[in-house]
């Protein structure tokens, strides 16, 4: 599956953005949301996804890099979105906010930066719908993939092992990393310069997905 982040999209017409997306066969539609706090950047807030709702039916992809995130976890939920993604490394007490997004009839992923070991999701594996492996440092788009990750991936494919859970890759995603990942068992990847910098988005994002 193909999450194009929108953090590489055109702000000025984001819902058109969306739009095309959806035409250009994305699955989901990737929101990076960035505290300036947790990440050094500073993105969008729930009523930028609540107002870019109406515009499609695809799935919101929702990563929150927040801390803390319980108290504005409500918004989030509010605004319209379908998976939401905490991290790991939070202060927050982690199943609380699992709770919070599951009680609502979201799914709920975990993600974890790249110095966090994969042992770290063990005790999410029954309660998570997506693990989300960062192969960069959060915090901005374009940055070059870390393939020391790759390991990482393949262990925690291994640990999720025949559960329901998508194991989801962010982070330097282009059509070389994008082989990589999938063949370390990912089958969810984010990618938002690669596919933004195409003049064709259907084309960018069939390339991804390994059809050339």
């Amino acid at each position: 599956k193909i999450s194009p982040s929108i953090l590489s999209a055109d702000f000025s017409k984001l819902g058109e953005e969306v739009l095309a997306l959806e035409k250009a066969g994305a699955d989901y539609i990737h929101i990076d949301v960035m505290d300036g706090h947790f990440v050094p950047n500073l993105t969008i807030g729930p009523g930028v996804i609540k107002s870019i709702r109406p515009y499609t039916n695809k799935i919101f992809d929702v990563h929150l890099m927040i801390n803390p995130v319980m108290n504005i976890l409500p918004s989030f939920i509010e605004a319209g979105s379908d998976i939401i993604t905490i991290h790991h490394e939070i202060s927050d007490n982690v199943f609380d906010c699992i709770n919070l997004i599951k009680k609502n009839n979201l799914k709920a992923g975990i993600s974890i930066k790249p110095k966090t070991e994969a042992k770290e999701i063990i005790p999410y594996l029954e309660l998570i719908d997506l693990i989300l492996v960062m192969t960069v440092e959060p915090g901005f788009g374009g940055q070059k993939f870390l393939s020391n990750q790759l390991k990482k991936i393949m262990d925690i494919k291994d640990l999720i092992s025949n559960r329901n859970i998508e194991l989801e890759v962010d982070g330097g995603i282009n059509y070389n990393t994008s082989k990589q990942v999938i063949e370390a068992g990912a089958n969810v990847l984010v990618s938002g310069s690669t596919i933004f910098s195409s003049k064709n988005y259907n084309e960018a994002i069939s390339k991804l997905r390994g059809n050339d």
